[in-house]
């Protein structure tokens, strides 16, 4: 039995960055072996165990093969003759088909090392296009190393528009695309996600309710320099989509509701917000209950986020809404004025004080 360090772990030590995770990959050894050493079996689909002691995943050498359409359509194969080359050969990119041997010793059958250093992002094998999840992770590897130099190498560009063109990427399952395209959210620029996919013909195909224009780009990217959350970022990109596209990409790749409803609430306010300076103190008092801010003050500091994204305005207008927020959420009544009110007149007799905090707010603005 021979266990290697495998994969993405090799790809980001040559490239000097962190690993998030280290996975191996066992040659010569059965699930039995494994299970009487102490490893606990989880995969489903192929054999993977958990270390006892690191809880790191261990997989078995195995090798597929293309059996029906889209990304399950496969027929796996593991025993104990399967080489750690056949291995690396089902993996996607050169530059993630690299192992490392326990005396430390690089294996790169496929000329990973080669392609990291001309930062090439370029497929193992023609095999690549059997499975259509590849479309996708290969875009989100351009969006994450894309501040490296990494580029597509031209013949897996072209392997990506065949896989496009026959309808391989059809049979893409939604949760699948939702996966990785809020994966690919979170990487340093993400915009180079949705280039990749356009580029490709897929954009249309799997997210044909997103325009992809200038404005679109933009916004996404200035949003990655404004915040690292993939909410934030996915309200930004679709801050000029109607709304009943942004419900229907919504409920087509079950994205999660917080991320649905900042997008909504993005896109329905972004104009109000970005001419903010304009509105007297009760203008600024409605757009706050709108964005429903005194309940939920953590989104609202997300939507002026994704509105300054958007936008490509300066901080100053949104630190003001931040500013009013806070004041007027401070204003507080003597019990002895509520005493006689009930239920709406309550709620009157606050919104007029908050108006008038809010005018002398703006007052001190003015006069400073």
């Amino acid at each position: 039995m021979e266990v290697y360090l495998v994969g993405g772990a090799i790809r980001d030590e040559l490239l000097g960055l962190t690993a998030p995770e280290r996975d191996w990959v066992v040659v010569g050894a059965t699930p039995e072996e494994l299970e009487r050493a102490g490893y606990r079996a989880v995969g489903r689909e192929f054999p993977v165990f958990l270390h006892p002691e690191t809880q790191e995943e261990y997989a078995l050498a195995r090798v597929e093969r293309k059996t029906g359409p889209g990304y399950r359509g496969f027929e796996t194969r593991f025993s104990p003759d399967v080489t750690l080359e056949q291995d690396l050969q089902r993996r996607d990119l050169t530059i993630n088909a690299m192992a490392r041997a326990p005396d430390g010793t690089l294996i790169d059958p496929y000329g990973g090392r080669r392609d990291l250093e001309q930062r090439l992002l370029r497929h193992v094998s023609p095999a690549f296009v059997e499975d259509p999840v590849r479309v996708l992770r290969v875009a989100r590897f351009a969006a994450r190393l894309a501040a490296l130099g990494f580029m597509l190498a031209p013949e897996t560009r072209a392997l990506m528009r065949h896989m496009v063109d026959n309808g391989e990427v059809n049979a893409l399952v939604a949760e699948r695309v939702w996966r990785e395209m809020q994966r690919a959210l979170g990487e340093s620029q993400p915009e180079v996600f949705f280039d990749v996919l356009q580029d490709c013909g897929a954009l249309a195909v799997l997210l044909p309710e997103l325009d992809w224009p200038a404005a679109a780009r933009q916004a996404l990217q200035r949003a990655a320099q404004l915040g690292a959350e993939p909410a934030l970022r996915f309200a930004a990109l679709l801050a000029d989509t109607p709304a009943e596209a942004i419900m229907a990409l919504c409920e087509r790749l079950r994205v999660p509701g917080d991320y649905r409803e900042l997008a909504l609430l993005t896109a329905r306010l972004h104009r109000r917000i970005a001419t903010a300076a304009a509105l007297d103190a009760a203008g600024v008092l409605d757009l706050l209950e709108a964005a429903d801010a005194f309940r939920r003050p953590d989104r609202f500091e997300l939507l002026l986020r994704a509105t300054q994204a958007r936008s490509g305005a300066d901080d100053s207008v949104y630190a003001h809404l931040a500013v009013a927020l806070v004041t007027a959420a401070g204003v507080t009544l003597p019990r002895e004025q509520l005493a006689p009110l009930k239920g709406i007149a309550i709620a009157g007799a606050y919104r007029a004080a908050r108006i008038e905090r809010l005018q002398q707010l703006q007052s001190e603005r003015r006069r400073s």
